[in-house]
């Protein structure tokens, strides 16, 4: 089948946009635009990231309860923007736990600490541990693991198809890496305001109770994934058993805003 619905992409004010959706059992439903196209991620390498930081944990080279970043911070707390770093900057602006301060540095300071733990510079790690697994030869990450990743629909969608049906991870870390983490704390969700509670995993946003969101607003609560600050989100929907990529070359915005979850709405709707 070919989801009519992926074809609203033609209507976003961007130069070039690629979509498609997935099954956990693989089954590409659909794609429209240039889906072997590399993108500029931006935030959307964050999933990437924390998939190899998990790979990392269960191959014994951390814990995810050890220290790691700033004092008092753990592994956990970096990949669930807990640390109390600030958004792009190394300096500590509360205590760990407390508040959810999403935070590029904390994903850098991941990386690092990854990097040190294996010997394997980050980059490489996420190749070896993630990418070449899955097939995702068009996917790199020559940079910052918080925000420097390049792919394509393509690609994202054999990720996001393992983010349903894992063969990398043991299903329960993937499970506990979509359970919210220090629940009830509140943040700003970027691009969207204060929330509370900021609901996240390790790694993943999850949807919950937010609003404003920029999944749909018929995607169930327990949806979770990533947009990024270059037009770029994942999604999966675990009780519509489906996952969804979008990638642009147009900064996020509010066309965005107004454009994303009229786009999942119509997705889920078709499904249903």
């Amino acid at each position: 089948m070919s989801l009519q619905s992926l074809a609203l992409i033609e209507n976003w004010p961007v130069p070039t946009a690629a979509a498609g959706v997935v099954r956990a059992d693989g089954t590409v439903l659909g794609t429209h635009g240039p889906v072997d196209a590399k993108f500029p991620l931006a935030s959307v390498t964050k999933p990437l990231a924390a998939y190899a930081v998990l790979v990392a944990y269960e191959e014994g080279a951390i814990e995810l309860d050890e220290p790691a970043g700033p004092p008092g911070a753990t592994v956990r707390h970096l990949l669930a923007h807990t640390s109390g770093l600030a958004f792009d900057e190394h300096r500590v602006t509360a205590p760990p736990g407390e508040r959810r301060l999403y935070s590029n540095a904390g994903f850098e300071q991941l990386g690092d600490h990854v990097a040190k733990a294996t010997d394997i510079p980050f980059g490489e790690y996420l190749r070896q541990a993630v990418l070449e697994p899955l097939g995702m030869t068009s996917t790199s990450l020559a940079g910052s693991p918080a925000k420097d990743g390049v792919s394509t629909v393509a690609d994202l969608l054999r990720f996001a198809a393992e983010l349903q049906a894992p063969r990398l991870l043991e299903p329960q870390t993937v499970a506990e890496a979509m359970t919210v983490q220090y629940p009830g704390t509140k943040g700003v969700l970027p691009g969207y305001g204060h929330q509370n509670p900021n609901d996240w995993g390790l790694g993943f946003e999850i949807r919950d109770s937010k609003s404003p969101h920029w999944t749909g607003s018929s995607s169930s609560p327990r949806t979770f994934g990533h947009f990024g600050q270059s037009g770029t989100f994942l999604w999966v929907d675990p009780d519509a058993g489906v996952a969804g990529v979008a990638l642009t070359d147009r900064a996020f915005g509010p066309w965005a805003v107004e454009a994303w979850p009229v786009f999942t709405d119509a997705v889920l709707g078709e499904l249903r």
